[in-house]
């Protein structure tokens, strides 16, 4: 099972990334990515995997050290729930940047590989959106309604 569960975790989360990086414009890719619910699935499969293992996974995140971590990603379960948590907040980050750039008004051809690393090393392709970002203002009516929330 949990080679499967491994398998399904992109799997689930490939549509919405074709979606910001395919169909930006497309009206229903901004309903749909607009839920944050969209990394709902991913989430199952990380408890899933993590739930069961609990007794394992506690000690090692509770009080890391390099050899528990190491000794806890080193199993099948492990990997994959690992796995599960990247896909996860990856995809949560990309949601955002992707929402973000929209009220930027930044053009899909900079977003597109943006959002390509950051499925693929996903912190490197957060650090690469906030690079391009402050070229974008948020149009000013975008602006004062953020500030009245």
């Amino acid at each position: 099972m949990t080679g499967t569960l491994f398998s399904l975790t992109f799997a689930v989360a490939a549509p919405f990334w074709a979606l910001m990086i395919l169909l930006p414009r497309w009206s229903w890719t901004a309903r749909i990515i607009g839920s944050p619910l969209i990394v709902l699935p991913v989430v199952v499969i990380y408890a899933l995997l993590v739930l069961p293992a609990f007794g394992d996974v506690l000690p090692a995140v509770a009080a890391p050290t390099v050899d528990g971590v190491g000794a806890l990603l080193g199993t099948p379960t492990g990997a994959a729930a690992g796995w599960a948590h990247m896909i996860a907040f990856d995809l949560f980050v990309g949601r955002w940047a992707w929402l973000d750039s929209r009220e930027r008004q930044v053009p899909a051809l900079v977003m597109a590989p943006v959002l390509v690393l950051t499925i693929l090393l996903g912190p490197l392709g957060l650090a690469g959106y906030l690079a391009v970002r402050p070229r974008w203002r948020r149009p000013a009516a975008a602006s004062d309604s953020q500030h009245l929330c």
